[in-house]
């Protein structure tokens, strides 16, 4: 089923269910509540919502253009002080420009070590942390996963994100400039990252992620390329007070918005995904980090 397909109402409780405001099952009955006309029924567009990690792979870990490994590294202030991530270097000896992706609010699933890879694939080197991983880790589901992660102290759940990237921004492949880029949960992480590591961040690229304190956005020195999707009320209600204060503050940025898209739109494991809108995305993502992390 694809996205014209679902009805928008359909498409609204999803994004309830996917932020942890209902649970599962709850999702599927108010889903199967709704009377559609011509035919159809809501509920099976509300089970073609849910992820499909393995048709969605576009880069195999097995790629020769790529070397991928699990990392363990240290993380004062974070949840247990030990985190784990998902590293992707480019084959060769570099050093690469390092980018951190950060995973929504689930843990790091299947999609977003696609996206690592993907990265990679294009001279990256990246890590993809999980938040999870101090409290066993991404646990193969993404509504154990959202469960998980809404129980961590969620300033202790920063600091491990905020270490990873200070992780990546060091490691001996790494040039020593920092990107970071992240989705929805992620997305505020990296509007949030460009406030708290100042210059160290060299480039930053949130997709749909909220603002962050309107007071704080003087701090960011990072250039800045802000991804939104045009049906998503929640966090594009923080978009025109977030640009204002970027351009107090005199901070280079670029805002794009997708038309027709629905939150979630890059992510090409659900019927949210939008190819066209994703494809442009990800090229003026990859585009701006070579510009500023070369």
């Amino acid at each position: 089923m694809k996205k014209p397909d679902i009805d928008t109402r359909v498409f609204a409780l999803y994004d309830d269910y996917c932020h942890g405001r209902m649970e599962r099952r709850e999702f599927l009955k108010r889903a199967a509540a709704i009377t559609l006309i011509g035919g159809g029924t809501a509920l099976a567009m509300a089970e073609a919502l849910l992820p499909r990690y393995a048709e969605a792979q576009m880069i195999s870990f097995t790629d020769n253009r790529i070397k991928a490994r699990y990392v363990d590294y240290d993380s004062p202030g974070g949840t247990s002080g030990k985190m784990r991530g998902y590293l992707v270097q480019p084959t060769g000896s570099g050093p690469f420009p390092a980018v951190l992706v950060v995973h929504e609010n689930r843990g790091l699933n299947p999609h977003i070590e696609d996206v690592a890879r993907r990265a990679a694939t294009n001279g990256f080197l990246a890590l993809a942390p999980d938040g999870l991983s101090p409290v066993g880790g991404y646990p193969g589901n993404d509504d154990e996963g959202r469960t998980m992660q809404s129980a961590l102290n969620p300033e202790k759940l920063f600091s491990d994100l905020l270490n990873s990237a200070k992780v990546v921004k060091s490691h001996p492949l790494s040039n020593g400039k920092l990107g970071a880029t992240g989705f929805c949960y992620g997305g505020w992480v990296i509007n949030q990252l460009a406030v708290v590591l100042g210059g160290a961040l060299n480039a930053g690229v949130p997709f749909y992620g909220r603002a962050p304190k309107t007071e704080d956005v003087a701090k960011i020195k990072a250039p800045l390329q802000i991804q939104y999707a045009e049906n998503d009320e929640r966090v594009n209600a923080t978009q025109p007070g977030y640009e204002t204060a970027l351009k107090a503050a005199g901070v280079r940025y670029e805002m794009h918005t997708y038309p027709g898209t629905q939150h979630g739109f890059h992510n090409n494991s659900t019927p949210r995904y939008d190819e066209a809108a994703a494809k442009l995305a990800w090229d003026r993502t990859m585009a701006f980090f070579k510009k500023h992390l070369s």
